[in-house]
């Protein structure tokens, strides 16, 4: 039975947000964690785009389709907060990433961070990456038992230790990337509370790990001119000369370290999966980059890739990673008629817009020709394709991830066929960032 999210001030012609709680104690949120996509399309049959439910706790509004997604990514009169929606969910853990910050104060760490994802500087990254992952998947030829999830990981892993610290890691590498894993996956937990061996606790651990790891590199990063992401943000500044405090570097260094090898490794896997399923794609991409005649790609080479980059858009499709993007209200909110009043937590789900029928043909099929100049389905609404968000928060390191996805294809394609057999379906788990809930295994050929 639908109920109003709350009471509309006295004489308001707005209406109130209709919806549910769902189950006692836990609402919708189990639901929300395994079986987004089918909730959302169930909500949005029943309520139509907007509605409230409660997930993690909170009652929460759920603002769904490319018009929501357009009128809260462009924030336009400041109406939401980033910090205030996603600090709930994150903010023990990757306290004061950019993503993490609002308005003036967002704008004026962006401006300084820019400097670390400029033209030139990503060059640099892509010189630095093609020889780590000539040498990082040379060792997959002797994996017997061939999972793409770990492979891929620890590649991109070590690829952001080098380009963005400058060194390799060394013993620590594992319980780096643990640390990683457990603060990311903490932001769901439904014990919100430290209790050892729970996600939570795990994530407030991982966190304390990371912050000592990062801190203890700080003064040798402030002396150097070294061309990695550390070193750029130990000296970047504004034209009035001032710079990133040390505690600001840490909590940047944290949040990007993650987004960079997080979100190109779900990329990938998605990729691995529909290549796999799509044996005639990844014939066509291999053919693509065999006429390159390279192994390492030059920054001149990624255009020329046009048929990796329509698969890497249709995988972001697929299963965006980052599935939904929670928001705080700082003012009341009108949208579609409704009152929303300040202080509501609301949500995108990007996850969801990009498996509407509505807007999207046959959306479960992968077909990367729907980003091709004929017939640019992304096209049908500026809102209805969002991997990276959108408006000031859009994300920062958007280049550098296509440009990471491109390389690491390109290598593995010149060097590997693979395959999955004919009625395997891959499991993705999405009690956090969606991955491959069985590591996805795949038979790896060498070429």
């Amino acid at each position: 039975m639908s109920q109003p999210f709350c009471s509309l001030p006295a004489h308001s012609q707005l209406r109130a947000v209709p919806g549910d709680k769902g189950l006692p104690l836990i609402g919708h949120t189990l639901s929300f964690m395994s079986d987004p996509i089918g909730l959302m399309r169930k909500r949005y049959d029943q309520y139509g785009p907007v509605s409230w439910t409660s997930v993690f706790g909170l009652k929460m509004v759920q603002l769904l389709g490319p018009d929501a997604n357009q009128f809260v990514m462009l924030n336009r009169g400041d109406l939401f907060s980033n910090h205030q929606g996603w600090d709930y969910f994150i903010g023990r853990f990757f306290h004061r990433g950019i993503m993490l910050l609002d308005f003036e104060e967002h704008r004026w760490h962006r401006k300084i961070m820019q400097q670390a994802f400029n033209r030139d500087v990503l060059k640099g990254y892509l010189e630095r990456m093609g020889p780590h992952i000539t040498s990082g998947i040379a060792p997959w030829k002797d994996i017997a038992d061939f999972h793409v999830l770990n492979a891929v990981k620890q590649l991109t892993l070590d690829l952001a230790t080098d380009v963005f610290m400058g060194y390799e890691l060394g013993p620590e590498a594992d319980d780096i990337n643990r640390a990683f894993v457990d603060t990311v996956r903490a932001g769901t937990a439904i014990v919100r509370t430290r209790v050892p061996g729970l996600r939570w606790s795990k994530g407030l651990k991982g966190r304390k790990l990371l912050e000592a790891f990062f801190r203890k590199e700080i003064a040798a990063k402030r002396q150097s001119r070294d061309s990695d992401l550390f070193s750029v943000l130990c000296h970047a500044e504004t034209e009035d000369g001032e710079q990133f405090s040390d505690d600001d570097v840490v909590n940047h260094m944290i949040f990007l370290m993650m987004a960079a090898h997080d979100t190109s490794t779900i990329t990938l896997s998605t990729l691995f999966y529909y290549l796999a399923k799509n044996p005639q794609w990844q014939e066509r991409l291999r053919e693509e980059s065999q006429a390159l005649g390279k192994t390492c790609l030059d920054y001149e080479d990624l255009p020329r890739l046009e048929g990796i980059g329509m698969a890497m858009k249709e995988a972001l499709r697929l299963c965006a990673p980052v599935p939904s993007l929670p928001r705080k209200t700082v003012k009341d909110v009108e949208y579609e008629g409704f009152f929303i009043p300040r202080g509501s937590f609301i949500n995108v789900v990007p996850y969801f817009t990009h498996y509407m029928e509505e807007y999207w043909p046959v959306p479960e099929k992968f077909d990367p020709e729907r980003f091709s100049e004929a017939r640019r389905e992304d096209k049908v609404h500026p809102y209805a394709w969002v991997p990276f968000g959108g408006g000031a928060h859009k994300c920062i390191g958007l280049h550098f991830a296509e440009m990471q996805v491109k390389a690491i294809l390109h290598q593995v394609l010149l060097n590997f066929r693979w395959s999955v057999p004919q009625d395997y379906e891959m499991p993705v788990d999405t009690t956090s960032l969606p991955v491959p809930g069985d590591g996805l295994p795949v038979k790896l050929e060498r070429i």
